[in-house]
């Protein structure tokens, strides 16, 4: 071969370096669509191949060359470190710029609001609602004894009231288990930068969100938290039941396995587990999911000799010290028939805004 020839031969490969590098430069940094900003929300699920995603990704217009962007990810040593997600994607971005989405695990972020004070079914039902999942996986996760014993080390009867209240962030492929492990992981976190151990007065931590579960339920007025507590205090102090119906209902809802929400006066002296009018003391566990502020009113009630309060119909109560003045209450607020008109717990939102 003739010296002519050989460089012949290495300007070609020179030059066709050069070429590549320009194709390959100007497929990852210019956009298939440049003018063109609409998102385009790309999933990727488990197990998809990196070259399947590629060709998805050019059947929809972000990226024009499949195989080109194929070649660069593993280049770069970055299509095994592409994660499971939904994506949001815009049609000028660079195929570079989406390359570094998809290995981001940076899904599209949903939230999803657990209020302070419902219990595992009214979540569950929610949970459901929005989306996420279904009903009964959430119920069935919230009760499996492993996964109980596995988040709480003890073998309670369920997650009642160890599911913070909270504001969570999901995503389309977060689990179920996923994200009552965050909403667990929260309450542990909340629990111990709140409770003192030299303020637990003999109780123990399952009693104590017991208690809170309790207040979080009895009022609408984040300010009477205290008296709530003291009232259930005063009563144990005495070894008087503590007759809140809201474990009525709770004891309902472990029978039906749905929440009822009206009380007859058979279901006051029919006896369930949870139902405080015939049990004496704190229920067996929690009947919601209390917050911050009834943690800590369970263990710091107000000083009061109040035994007794009765709703005010509009999410605030009326507190008394003995029976008559309590039966007083009651009948102004709850049997004068005109007591209830133009009321709602809604009003008390209101001014608080």
């Amino acid at each position: 071969m003739s010296k002519k020839t050989v460089v012949g031969i290495i300007f070609l490969i020179f030059f066709g370096s050069l070429a590549g590098v320009f194709v390959t430069y100007t497929q990852f940094t210019r956009p298939s669509s440049p003018t063109d900003a609409s998102e385009v929300v790309f999933e990727v699920p488990q197990g998809k191949a990196f070259l399947t995603v590629a060709k998805e990704l050019e059947s929809q217009g972000l990226v024009s060359n499949s195989t080109l962007f194929s070649l660069y990810a593993r280049i770069k040593g970055q299509a095994g470190k592409m994660k499971v997600g939904e994506y949001s994607l815009r049609r000028n971005m660079t195929p570079s710029e989406i390359l570094d989405v998809l290995i981001s695990g940076k899904s599209i972020g949903r939230s999803f609001v657990v209020a302070e004070g419902l219990n595992i079914f009214e979540i569950a039902e929610q949970y459901e609602a929005q989306g996420f999942g279904t009903r009964n996986e959430f119920l069935l996760s919230c009760r499996d004894p492993e996964f109980v014993r596995s988040l709480l080390g003890s073998s309670f009867e369920s997650l009642e009231g160890y599911l913070f209240p909270e504001t969570y962030q999901l995503t389309k492929f977060t689990s179920t288990r996923e994200l009552i492990r965050g909403m667990v992981a929260k309450f542990q976190e909340v629990y111990e930068q709140t409770i003192p151990v030299n303020e637990m007065h003999g109780m123990t931590k399952h009693q104590i969100v017991t208690l809170a579960s309790l207040i979080e339920k009895e009022t609408g007025a984040p300010e009477e938290r205290p008296n709530i507590s003291s009232v259930f205090h005063n009563r144990m102090k005495k070894g008087m039941m503590l007759q809140t119906d809201p474990t009525i209902l709770y004891g309902m809802a472990l029978e039906s396995g749905k929440m009822i929400l009206k009380i007859s006066r058979a279901d006051i002296t029919r006896p369930t587990r949870y139902n405080t009018y015939t049990i004496r003391g704190l229920p067996p566990g929690p009947i919601s999911n209390p917050g911050k502020e009834s943690l800590l009113a369970a263990i710091r009630p107000a000083t009061t000799d109040y035994l007794f309060f009765v709703s005010n119909n509009d999410g605030t109560s009326t507190f008394t010290k003995d029976l008559s003045a309590h039966n007083r209450a009651v009948h102004k607020t709850q049997i004068d028939p005109n007591a209830r008109k133009g009321k709602s717990w809604r009003d008390l939102k209101k001014k608080e805004k």
